[in-house]
């Protein structure tokens, strides 16, 4: 999180095959080392474990750059949408991968030493595949570039020549920007929803089975177990039916509505806080219509990730893309998903100690603890339509520059 603003900064001014390749090898050479590490000096590994999100932070905010340069318009969406689409897929892999490697080698440790040959596959394709340097360009940059010389775009009325800026004068033209800042939000929103369920529904619906007498209290580690496998299938699921429903419904719709990307997030936040809460309230009587539920609002949640970045590109110029994603990535996991967990535990101690202690009212404080995700998801919809009324004046702004 912390290291995305400064790839971000790299990302707009330097090389981006070069950090993106930088970034892959830091991120595998740690992971190899953790590996080695003994238990004695588990800080270390604590600690190595965290660097890998400096890796992650150099892919997640340089490669949609590249891929917006690489596409046109129509094209931009399906290949960041198959982009997305391994994010939910890598996720389910890796638990495979990992859980196979343990018992293959009655080691753990290979697990991680399995992942650096992945980075390395992904290094030399990076090397062989990408072009060295890609042209940062908008539709208006790729109109202009048919009729000739520099000479002649610059003479183009209403196409200014980009200047170079500072960090800091990026950061403010982009708070300036309020497609930018509620698309954002609504993003925040989103992570703010993910990282709850993820942390804590398997948990919620061992205790809905305990409440509903399907399982027996004593078994809460095997059931655990099981809902967190279920739960991960789910995930993959549908976040890859999602990312491509959301990329389908804003290719067709954009060429009805100019405000169609932002709407479609709005609408898919909306019915997804809506399937969150019916599941919430039908969980104690009915636990088939709950995993239902939650799986239709995972799916709706999933619609958003393409789109919301192929609003970030379009509203924003090329050359504060990077610094763009990085402050966008900042955001969405400061108030998103780095807290959300922690504050749903909160209030569920919170309502349970005021109450008896009972595996009744161990279900009901994590009920209702939910239920601030549901909000939180009506106010991710209500910002992305906060996005529809700016977004048509800085696509312009953003094409003009």
């Amino acid at each position: 999180m912390l290291a995305a603003p400064l790839f971000g900064y790299l990302g707009d001014r330097y090389n981006r095959k070069i950090i993106l390749g930088a970034g892959i090898l830091f991120w595998s050479g740690v992971t190899l080392g953790s590996s080695f590490i003994n238990e004695l000096y588990y800080w270390i590994f604590f600690l190595s474990r965290g660097l890998v999100g400096v890796g992650t932070a150099s892919f997640s905010t340089i490669a949609p750059t590249i891929i917006a340069d690489l596409f046109e318009e129509g094209k931009r969406t399906t290949m960041l949408s198959i982009f997305y689409i391994f994010i939910p897929v890598g996720s389910g892999l890796g638990y495979v991968l990992a859980a196979g490697m343990a018992e293959a080698t009655g080691d753990w440790h290979w697990a991680f030493r399995v992942t650096p040959c992945m980075g390395g596959l992904a290094l030399v394709l990076l090397i062989l595949l990408v072009p060295h340097r890609t042209q940062r360009r908008t539709a208006a940059h790729r109109a202009l570039s048919i009729s000739g010389t520099i000479r002649e775009a610059a003479e183009k009325p209403g196409v200014h020549r980009a200047a170079k800026t500072t960090w800091c004068q990026d950061v403010i033209s982009l708070a300036k920007n309020w497609s930018f800042v509620w698309s954002s939000l609504g993003l925040t929103a989103m992570a703010f929803v993910t990282g709850a369920l993820g942390m804590w529904v398997p948990l919620f619906l061992y205790r809905a089975q305990v409440v509903q007498g399907i399982v027996s209290p004593c078994l809460q580690e095997s059931c655990n177990s099981s809902n967190s496998l279920i739960f991960g299938g789910i995930t993959i699921g549908t976040g890859i039916l999602g990312v491509i429903a959301g990329a389908e419904a804003a290719r067709r719709l954009r060429k009805i509505n100019n405000k169609a990307d932002p709407l479609i997030c709005a609408a898919s936040m909306f019915v997804s806080a809506l399937c969150l809460y019916i599941a919430l309230m039908v969980a104690q009587t009915n636990i088939l219509s709950t995993f239902i539920f939650i799986a239709f609002g995972e799916l709706f949640l999933s619609v958003n990730w393409a789109v919301v970045t192929d609003i970030l590109l379009y509203v924003v110029t090329p050359r504060r893309q990077s610094t763009a994603i990085a402050l966008q990535i900042l955001v969405s996991h400061l108030l998103g998903d780095a807290g959300s967990p922690y504050l749903i535990g909160i209030i569920s101690n919170a309502i349970q100690a005021r109450n008896a202690h009972s595996f009744q009212w161990s279900f009901w404080s994590m009920q209702y603890s939910f239920i601030l995700c549901a909000f939180v998801g009506v106010f991710g919809g209500g910002f992305f339509l906060l996005t529809s009324f700016y977004i048509e004046e800085d696509r312009k702004e953003a094409e003009k520059h």
